[in-house]
């Protein structure tokens, strides 16, 4: 059977006059390969052919990618602007000299919004493209019980809801609502400008720390620096942390980087110390409890 990362590279090269998304090289490989992705494409969880897509789109854009480069030097990114593409790259040599004077650029450049201006950019992304229910949570907000610094990487930036029971048949839902079984799965972002090697261990383990209670957790930004990633691919498969790259000029190009691994129960005690503190994350918790309770979402409460 091909692997993934062999999928890359014979594709790339059968088209070596053009650059792909991960998005686009996913649609390919539904094209190409559907013998391959038959068993794949039957989980469940793919209730949709968009859901398998950015499935398969997130798995380019991690591991994959990196494998497919070793595999073959001519397996080539373009980083900026975003979104990044894929393409075959006839001079591998070429390539070094780009990226580090895109790095130079990229850690002398002042950009010109605030991270809080991402916040709305990121909640409609996860909403229509991921289907997932957001909020906001605003540390200021916060009654800071555990006087200054006590609540220091405590919150996550945006959190989320998946229900996992939206097209299941009514006496499933409600027997799995009254069980012990998952029909929700908790996520949590922690959002950044950039990447860069200055601050990404910082970085990423703000994201740890906040988003520890989730069943999946992610660090979001905008750009990364070119050294940046192995570190994350590093950390990431340590700490089970995703990676989400926001593209801000389109937004429907934006792309996991690195999926995040799924915690198979969601720890309430560190949510409840982060109820203890924050209304914003109180309110969150209480619509999960209404849909737990009745599978119903007041669409009033979510992503804004």
């Amino acid at each position: 059977m091909t692997s993934r990362p062999k999928m890359i590279i014979d594709t790339l090269k059968d088209n070596k006059d053009k650059k792909f998304t991960a998005r686009e090289l996913a649609k390919l490989f539904v094209e190409r390969y559907p013998t391959e992705l038959a068993k794949k494409r039957s989980n469940p969880r793919y209730d949709s052919d968009d859901k398998f897509i950015a499935q398969l789109a997130a798995e380019i854009g991690g591991e994959r990618i990196v494998r497919a480069k070793q595999q073959c030097p001519n397996i080539a990114t373009r980083e900026k602007p975003r979104p990044r593409l894929y393409y075959w790259n006839d001079d591998p040599t070429v390539i070094s000299v780009a990226n580090d004077d895109q790095d130079k650029e990229l850690e002398s450049s002042e950009s010109s919004f605030l991270e809080h201006d991402l916040y709305p950019m990121l909640i409609e992304f996860l909403n229509k493209d991921m289907g997932l229910y957001c909020q906001r949570i605003d540390e200021r907000r916060s009654i800071n019980t555990q006087g200054s610094g006590g609540n220091h990487w405590l919150h996550p930036d945006i959190v989320a809801l998946e229900p996992l029971d939206q097209l299941w048949n009514e006496s499933v839902r409600t027997c799995v609502r009254h069980g012990n079984d998952k029909s929700v799965r908790l996520w949590s972002f922690e959002v950044k400008k950039e990447l860069t090697r200055g601050n990404v261990r910082k970085c990423f383990f703000q994201a740890v720390s906040n988003s520890s209670w989730a069943n999946y957790g992610y660090l979001v930004a905008t750009s990364m620096a070119s050294g940046v990633e192995p570190e994350l691919q590093m950390l990431c498969s340590l700490h089970g942390i995703g990676v989400l790259l926001l593209d801000i000029e389109d937004l429907y190009n934006s792309q996991i980087l690195i999926p995040a691994k799924e915690k198979m129960n969601v720890d309430w005690l560190s949510a409840n110390r982060i109820v203890a503190e924050n209304i914003d994350f109180t309110n969150y918790i209480e619509q999960v409890g209404i849909y737990h309770q009745t599978g119903k979402l007041i669409l009033s409460a979510w992503n804004k």
